[in-house]
């Protein structure tokens, strides 16, 4: 099975701002969009798998951008469903067993402590970063202390008029 990342970063490592809040990310907004093959990505999504703070950060977006996939959210709290997701608690590796057994085939994680527990677990498979030129100085890293040492393989690199580049990488097992 394929557990995938795919995200945007700022140039000093963080993916959402202190307060969770995303709006940075608007900055590479252009008219038409500039194609990141996120389309074709969501494409290849069996499941989407996210965690709270993600989970209602999108929540308060105009319109639900997971129409049509199954969402998992992870959260140790009780939540209602809005769009048909549902909730699970406990680890992420019993969560990807089980979705395994079930026979996905290709597991997006969103959210920095999801894709961090993905990484520390070692079931992350392949990253797409995208690196918005932009320093937020304080904010939710991707990365941090908590992880080992790990291995990943360029797969393509691309730039984009707006400043954005974009990488994918492979992890080496």
């Amino acid at each position: 099975m394929q557990v995938s990342v795919f995200l945007g970063v700022s140039l000093d490592g963080f993916i959402a701002r202190e307060d969770f809040s995303l709006d940075w990310l608007e900055q590479v907004q252009t008219d038409p969009p500039e194609d990141t093959g996120y389309t074709d990505f969501m494409a290849s999504v069996d499941v989407l798998v996210m965690g709270r703070h993600t989970y209602d950060s999108v929540l308060a977006f105009p319109t639900w951008p997971y129409a049509g996939k199954q969402v998992v959210v992870l959260s140790s709290r009780e939540l209602y469903p809005v769009h048909g997701e549902t909730f699970r608690r406990g680890p992420l590796p019993e969560l990807i067993g089980a979705l395994e057994a079930e026979g996905v085939r290709r597991v997006y994680l969103d959210g920095g402590a999801v894709v961090r527990q993905g990484l520390a677990a070692g079931l992350v498979t392949d990253m797409t970063l995208a690196w918005l030129p932009t320093v937020l100085g304080r904010g939710r890293p991707l990365f941090g202390p908590e992880l080992a040492e790990s291995r990943w393989t360029l797969q393509a690199s691309r730039s984009f008029p707006s400043g954005l580049v974009q990488a994918t990488y492979r992890h080496q097992l």
